[in-house]
């Protein structure tokens, strides 16, 4: 088979045309740094051959040979850090051809269909997303990567799978989604292509070079050259991207439309554990090991409360996709443990501070004692707040402790302004950004810069005073319920942990915080107590 493929089935203009666009930017910028030099080798050619004798022209050719010479030296140092620098790679799972015959046996058999080179390797991203990524720069076989077939001069690129995908998608679903990446290896084997894009990456890396102290002044050129061929590369990418769907039509075209409706929906899964369920774990230290295992819990669940999503589960009495590794549960982990790093910042491998926890351990081990550090938080900013300590009255057993009642009397608010939240609101919000620094001090000597930073795609926005509040103030509402009215913690797969009162879920607590805590109004989570058999008065055991 050819190996390369046609880049020009469809879309005007072809990706190759762009291709050379953006390689006459870089052929014009050498240009423009060897024009000096030109006009100095004439200027000494006409003085030694006698046709420029006599003042200026010693002096003007002298010039021009010292700002050639400069012009050379600084053209040169650019170019080899837009050579040198190595481009962004994304952190990945390595998946070896031992630990996913099956999986590379598919992607080969796609190849072959396509008449397009096969991948060089597959990795793993814990994203809803498949792209190819090129890993053949000589920066990645100096750096940290792992020496392989991907890193050899002319390799394939690797192919990059999102990890949900695996665990929710069916087998012939996963291989209707990655036909049209993988096709995309036939554009990407083209000379011009290839080069082009080797440019892009270099200009790019050469941007990030540039933040470095004492190469400050590589960074505006690099920009400019990217400005000057932005537009072309960015064609260029559209050209391939039609070229490699134009040649996967003929694979599975029909369940395609199908599977993309699962990609959609895995997105919305995957965000929702992520944000609900994944993110109070990694606050607390922890991190669930086996997330992709979870998405599918939360895709099950949400299927059963939309009806739009209804059919679905129908699909998984079909093989998973995740048949095709070898030891799901150990790339489950690892994709989980680079999830939590990306997303949050946490460290690359495990540690004291930095334990594992599995699903059916998470309401004890993440939401008790994450309610339980809110509500001891929240006794720290009423002490540092009040004027006079209120009193703690000791029951008829002896015991003292934080009363849920001292929160309901601070808060409770005649006026109906919700004033008197205001300022345990800010003390809270303060505490917990001191928490957050002294908890990123160690780390942060040693921060990544630029690519390697983390983490790279934060979930969610820090929280406004008001939310933190309300939501100390619902962890200690479920503290007192816990001790003195038998709920317990509970975890929801689509809205995280969750309180339950007799095996069943209350999702009707949060307007009645809100109350309380924007209003100054205590009598709606009054009657909710009452209701429910908790007992504001007791003692409630902290962290």
């Amino acid at each position: 088979m050819s190996g390369t493929g046609s880049i020009v089935e469809t879309g005007v203009p072809s990706a190759r045309s762009r291709a050379l666009a953006v390689l006459r930017v870089r052929s014009r910028a050498l240009a423009a740094g060897l024009l000096p030099a030109a006009l100095a080798v004439v200027l000494v050619a006409a003085r030694m051959t006698g046709r420029l004798a006599g003042d200026p022209w010693p002096a003007v050719t002298l010039a021009v040979c010292a700002v050639a010479a400069l012009v050379l030296l600084v053209g040169g140092v650019f170019a080899a850090v837009v050579l040198r620098a190595g481009p962004a790679v994304t952190p990945t799972v390595a998946l070896s051809e031992a630990a996913a015959p099956d999986l590379y046996r598919l992607v080969r058999d796609l190849a072959e269909r396509m008449d397009v080179p096969s991948p060089s390797a597959i990795a793993l991203t814990p994203d809803c997303d498949s792209w190819l990524e090129d890993r053949t720069h000589a920066a990645h076989r100096r750096g940290a990567l792992p020496a392989g077939p991907e890193s050899e001069p002319g390799a394939a690129p690797v192919l990059v799978i999102g990890s949900p995908f695996l665990w929710w998608m069916r087998v012939a679903e996963l291989r209707a989604v990655l036909a049209p990446v993988v096709a995309g290896t036939g554009p990407s084997a083209h000379p011009d292509i290839a080069d082009a894009r080797g440019f892009v990456r270099g200009l790019d890396a050469a941007v990030d070079v540039g933040s470095r102290r004492g190469l400050g002044w590589i960074a505006p050129p690099a920009r400019f050259l990217l400005r000057l061929c932005r537009v072309d590369a960015t064609e260029m990418e559209r050209g391939v991207a039609a070229a490699a769907s134009d040649r996967a039509q003929g694979v599975d075209y029909g369940l395609r439309i199908a599977a993309q409706e699962q990609v959609g929906l895995a997105y919305a899964g995957w965000d929702r554990l992520l944000t609900r369920v994944a993110l109070p774990a990694w606050r607390m230290g922890r991190w669930p090991v086996h997330l992709d295992a979870g998405v599918v819990s939360a895709l099950t669940e949400l299927s059963r409360r939309d009806r739009l999503a209804d059919g679905f589960t129908s699909r998984l009495g079909e093989r998973p996709a995740c048949d095709l590794l070898e030891q799901p549960g150990a790339v489950d982990e690892a994709a989980s443990l680079l999830a939590a790093r990306l997303f949050h910042g946490g460290p690359a491998e495990p540690g004291p501070d930095w334990s594992p926890v599995d699903w059916a351990a998470y309401p004890e081990e993440v939401v008790d004692r994450t309610w339980r550090a809110e509500a001891a938080r929240l006794h720290a900013a009423l002490d540092a707040v009040a004027t006079a300590p209120a009193p703690l009255s000791p029951p008829a057993d002896g015991f003292a402790g934080p009363t849920l009642e001292r929160v309901l009397g601070h808060l409770s608010d005649p006026a109906g302004d919700g004033l008197a939240g205001e300022a345990l609101a800010g003390r809270l919000s303060g505490d917990l950004a001191r928490e957050e620094r002294a908890a990123g001090a160690g780390a942060g000597a040693g921060k990544a810069r630029g690519a390697d930073a983390v983490p790279l795609f934060p979930l969610q926005p820090p929280r406004s005073a008001r939310d933190l509040l309300a939501d100390h103030v619902t962890a200690m509402v479920c503290c007192a319920a816990v001790d003195s009215a038998g709920a317990a913690p509970g975890l929801d797969w689509l809205d995280g942990p969750v309180l339950l009162i007799g095996g069943e879920r209350r999702a009707d607590l949060a307007p009645r915080v809100l109350c309380l805590v924007e209003d100054g109004d205590p009598e709606p989570l009054r009657e909710w107590l009452s209701e429910v058999g908790v007992r504001p008065e007791k003692p409630v055991r902290l962290v």
